[in-house]
């Protein structure tokens, strides 16, 4: 059993205990949610706030007999795999928040949340307030937009998706995969840009030698979104994150999305 605690300086959720994964095919568990005692009211609030938390895990497998990475996989078999990820999304629909992420490999993990993430609201409001001043535009659709126009951080066009080192990129090499025409949740059917993230693996291993240790996550429209477009994010961990990116939240990025992005395009998978 875990328990979902907040944190009393910033109110930020955070789940204490193990968690094994779930059989997909098992029904979900009632989940309880934390409030945040400061949120509001008055007088002296209780300092620490927790909760039982049974969010459901799920381990998803490439497709059978696959190899090893996402990059092993091939194209083809990438795009199964990609299919199973949308099937497993669509099957929790309902949920707040669901999170896919692989580390490692080629198997991903799907974390179904009965919550909004604070970063991922902050993500819902900002694409919210660009859908209002602009009279209904698209944050992401425009962003890439003129990503295409300035081609300075372009890695890979194809006719489903882009991939692009993103402007404010975190990490040397992040990449940054947006389809071609937008969908707010992942899960709904249309192209899922598996070509395109296939290449930008390629390239990424070719540039250093091999593929990196890296962490992917599939960033769908959280509940409550008016405007939104899914997007998948992909940071090579090319060591431990420092204090000042734990502490402050801010992180110091030596290798320009531009150079990262040019060496990319310039690279020969193998």
């Amino acid at each position: 059993m875990q328990d979902l605690r907040i944190d009393p300086l910033n109110g930020l959720r955070v789940a204490i205990g193990a968690a094994g994964p779930t059989d997909p095919e098992a029904p979900g568990e009632a989940v309880t949610v934390a409030d945040d005692p400061l949120a509001g009211g008055r007088g002296q609030p209780e300092m620490f706030s927790a909760r039982p938390s049974t969010g459901t895990v799920e381990t998803i497998e490439s497709v059978p007999g696959a190899a090893g990475s996402l990059l092993e996989l091939g194209a083809d078999g990438l795009e199964a795999t990609m299919g199973a990820w949308r099937e497993r999304m669509r099957a929790h629909a309902d949920a707040p928040f669901r999170h896919l992420v692989v580390d490692a490999g080629s198997r991903a993990e799907l974390h179904v949340m009965p919550f909004v993430p604070a970063a991922i609201a902050r993500e819902r409001e900002r694409f919210t307030a660009y859908h209002e001043r602009t009279q209904g535009r698209n944050l992401l659709e425009d962003l890439l937009t003129e990503e295409v126009r300035h081609n300075e951080r372009v890695v890979i066009v194809d006719r489903e998706a882009i991939v692009i080192c993103p402007f404010a990129s975190a990490v040397p090499f992040q990449l940054q995969l947006i389809p071609r025409k937008p969908a707010a949740r992942f899960e709904d059917d249309g192209p899922l840009g598996a070509a395109a993230l296939h290449g930008a693996l390629a390239r990424l291993a070719a540039v250093h030698g091999g593929l990196p240790p890296f962490s992917l996550w599939v960033r769908t429209a959280p509940s409550g979104a008016e405007s939104f477009c899914w997007r998948i994010d992909l940071l090579p961990r090319h060591g431990p994150t420092g204090g000042l990116e734990l502490g402050a939240g801010f992180w110091h990025n030596e290798t320009s999305p531009e150079q990262a992005a040019a060496s990319l395009r310039e690279a020969s998978p193998a």
